[in-house]
């Protein structure tokens, strides 16, 4: 299957605008079999399934991600 090259992730945040952060494929697959995906800076983690669906992975210690809304295709 072709995965896209990059999603946008909204993340919702009570009482301000939303976080919204731009991830690209990786090599990785994870544990579901789908591609890891993460932003420019390697903190942002998630497994993303070919319907959108998100998995976040924690990139460090002491880290508990917040799941976001479902991931948004970009076009390359």
């Amino acid at each position: 299957m072709d995965y896209p090259e990059r999603y946008e992730l909204v993340f919702q945040a009570p009482a301000v605008e939303d976080d919204v952060v731009v991830v690209r494929r990786t090599d990785q697959v994870g544990a579901g079999g789908y591609p890891i995906y993460e932003d420019e800076s390697g903190i942002v983690r998630a497994e993303i399934s070919d319907r959108g669906e998100v998995r976040m992975l924690a990139s460090g210690g002491h880290q508990m991600p917040r799941t976001p809304l479902p991931a948004r295709a970009l076009a390359p």
